[in-house]
This record gives structure tokens, sequence and C-alpha cells, in this order.
């Protein structure tokens, strides 16, 4: 049995740390809806149609560009990471044991991917694509790189989300005959489609915010239309970068807030996904 003052001393221990992580909670909360408050006064009373659809001109600059080169980049990035990244999940959770040395080489490249600074992709994605590759500044070698980037996100998602099925849907699938290929294709995989779509557009959301791989690999060309990967162009994130250094202070901020709206609405698509994939699995479970 606890004394008084031991039980008394715990308790204040416990509402210590409670109380610390609602307010670090409420820091957090308090900071990103100012954030998004100030970027909403800045940017709404600058949105233009001229903005979003028009040609640019050096008097009334778009983000048409950035908006053809940030679906092409979205494009190229998930084209590339995504099946890399679902298959290698699907080999680490299925297929392999924890301590295989194939699995361990595996585990360590994802968490060292995950670790390394975005400029350290830009470089990388500079020296191998741009130079030696003779790619030049194009969509093709910024998307390249940014799939190297999401890479780690999708391998990880993916992987807990194969974690989560619970085994005795895999046994009740062997013990009819289904082999182990047939079990993890038409049975686990489906059962973990909610989280795997969700890393996939967490994924996208970051290709959207990212910056500094693509200043070192896609040229930044924002007054022309890319033609095809292969062209150097430009994305929303560097549209902000851009309009900010040269004096386009209100395009700047119109910008950031088409880039705000486009993460926040990706991260409730993913949310409503997940939900609703999950309703229709229990659904069909019943």
């Amino acid at each position: 049995m606890l004394s008084e003052k031991s039980f008394r001393r715990r308790r204040g221990i416990y509402y210590s740390f409670l109380g610390g992580s609602y307010l670090g909670m409420g820091i957090s909360l308090a900071a990103l809806v100012a954030l998004v408050v100030y970027i909403v006064i800045k940017g709404a009373p600058n949105l233009s149609l001229d903005l979003l659809f028009g040609a640019y001109s050096s008097r009334s600059p778009s983000i048409v560009p950035a908006m053809l080169g940030t679906l092409y980049l979205v494009l190229i990035s998930l084209g590339i990471g995504a099946p890399i990244g679902i298959l290698a999940a699907v080999f680490l959770n299925e297929y392999s044991k924890s301590n295989s040395p194939i699995v361990k080489v595996i585990r360590l490249a994802v968490e060292t991917l995950s670790g390394i600074p975005s400029i350290v992709y830009g470089l990388f994605g500079y020296l191998v694509f741009v130079d030696y590759l003779k790619l030049g500044y194009s969509l093709l070698g910024g998307g390249i790189t940014l799939a190297l980037m999401v890479l780690p996100v999708i391998v990880r998602g993916v992987e807990e989300s194969l974690h989560a099925v619970p085994n005795s849907l895999r046994e009740a699938s062997f013990a009819l005959g289904a082999g182990k290929a047939d079990t993890t294709f038409r049975i686990v995989l489906p059962c973990a489609m909610p989280g795997i779509i969700t890393s996939i557009i967490l994924s996208i959301g970051r290709v959207l915010s990212e910056s500094a791989v693509l200043l070192v690999t896609v040229g930044m060309v924002v007054n022309r239309v890319p033609a095809s990967p292969l062209s150097p162009g430009t994305s929303l994130a560097l549209d902000i970068y851009y309009f900010a250094s040269y004096g386009y202070r209100e395009e700047a901020s119109a910008t950031a807030l088409v880039l705000l709206v486009l993460v926040l609405a990706l991260d409730g698509l993913s949310l409503l996904l997940g939900k609703l994939l999950s309703k229709g699995r229990s659904y069909g479970s019943k």
C-alpha cells in the first residue's frame, strides 16, 4: 500500500505532466490558428482571376505555370515513390523475417532517408539528374528527387497499416487454402487501404509544400507554362519564394493562401477517405 505522502507526490507529478501536455497542445493550436488567420487576412484580398487563371506578364503575374508544374511534380513523384514504397512495405511486413540482414539494411536505409534534410536531397538531385545524367533543370529531375524524399513516409505509413491488420484474417485465408500472394493482395492490402491512401495523400501534401529540393532541380521558370516533364518549371512553393524576393508581396501572400488551402484540403480528404473506407470495410465484414 502507498502511503498518503507518496500518493500525493505521484498525484502531483501526474497533474503536472497533464497540465504541461495541455499547455503544449494549446500553444501549438494557437500558433497554427494564428498562422492560418494571418495568411487568410493577407492573401484573401489579393486573390484574383488573373492570378489564378490568367496569362503571365510582368504587370499581372499568374500562378498557372506553378499549378501545372506542381501537378507534374505530384504525378512524377507518386508514380515512382508510391509503387516502390508499397511493395517495400509489403515485403517488410509480410514476406521477411525481422532478424534478416536484408530487412535490417532496408530499415536502416528508410530511417536514414527520413532523417536527411531536404536541401541534401536537392543537392543530390542536382548532381545526379541535372549534371551527371544531363537532364538539365527539369520537372522530371525534381519529381524523381521528391520521390526519394517521400519514399520513407510511404513505407512507414503502409507498413503500419499492414501491421494493424489482424493475423486472424491471414490465418483464416490460409485455412481456406489461399496462398501467401492471394492472402496478401486480396485480403491484407484491401483491409489496409485506408492507411495506404492516407499515407499517399500526406505525401502529396509534402510534395506541394517542398521548395528547397526544387530550387536546384527544376530551374524556377515562373513565366512560362512547362511543355513537358523535361522542361524547366516552377511550383506553388517556389512561386511564393520568387514573388517575395522580387517585390510581388500581394501575389506572394495570395499564392501562400492557395497553397495552404490545398494542403488543408488534402489533410481533410485523407481523414474523410480513411473514415469512409473503414466504414465500408466494417459493413463488408458484417
